[in-house]
């Protein structure tokens, strides 16, 4: 009788997570990503990806996963995960999110309450599940702020079954209509990521010095133009 060689858990591949925690580690993942700051570097979006493309194998011997176990999972894994981090923020303050070592969750930060400014609460809150770190400090500075409890948790239930039922499905898509896509999860995973981080990269490219510098030109030059007419 031969015995299958154990896989070794690695929490930033997600096909090594989910061969050897299964739906168990989807909802850990989740939970860790979007209730505690420590889980800001988890693979949020290409685990859920992965785990739907997975569903729909037929090929992969190594990883056996079901649909509604995985759907139950990211969904449970991303409200609790939000909901946790809300009372974790509401009780520590706005003291919490103040990282001078973490320049990443710094930003994350940043980004996170300029969403709040610009798009309002609600959305916001729906947004920030779909970008990566700004996902994870929403949901406590959302407490440290002072966000009515009703209203967080209502949007946030409504972004975290958009994003986690989403991704999830999509994969489930890809896998059900490619044969034998499973061959190729490692490019697929890095385009996920990829794609997760353009948001990141444009709003870099936004707050870039040399944009700020032609922005004040520009707001310095228009008064004497206002003048000369």
């Amino acid at each position: 009788m031969t015995h299958s060689a154990p896989v070794a858990l690695n929490l930033l591949d997600p096909q090594s997570l989910l061969a050897s925690a299964g739906a168990l580690g989807i909802l850990l993942v989740m939970f860790a990503e979007t209730g505690l700051l420590i889980g800001f570097f988890l693979p949020g979006d290409s685990l859920l990806f992965t785990a739907g493309l997975l569903c729909a194998s037929t090929n992969h011997s190594a990883v056996r996963l079901s649909l509604p176990a995985v759907l139950a999972a990211a969904a449970a894994g991303a409200l609790a995960g939000a909901e946790t981090g809300y009372f974790i923020g509401r009780g520590a303050g706005q003291a919490l999110l103040i990282r001078p070592g973490r320049p990443r969750l710094g930003d994350g930060v940043h980004r996170a309450r300029t969403a709040i400014e610009r798009y309002g609460p609600r959305r916001a809150v729906v947004l920030a599940r779909f970008i990566p770190v700004v996902r994870t400090v929403m949901n406590p500075l959302a407490g440290a702020i002072g966000m009515p409890l009703a209203l967080f948790t209502i949007w946030q239930v409504a972004g975290g079954l958009l994003w986690s039922a989403g991704l999830t499905l999509a994969g489930y898509a890809l896998g059900s209509r490619v044969s034998g896509i499973d061959n190729y999860l490692l490019p697929i995973i890095a385009v996920i990521v990829v794609v997760s981080l353009i948001p990141l990269a444009l709003e870099a490219l936004r707050r870039r010095p040399g944009r700020r510098a032609g922005n004040g030109r520009e707001d310095c030059a228009a008064p004497e133009h206002q003048g000369s007419s």
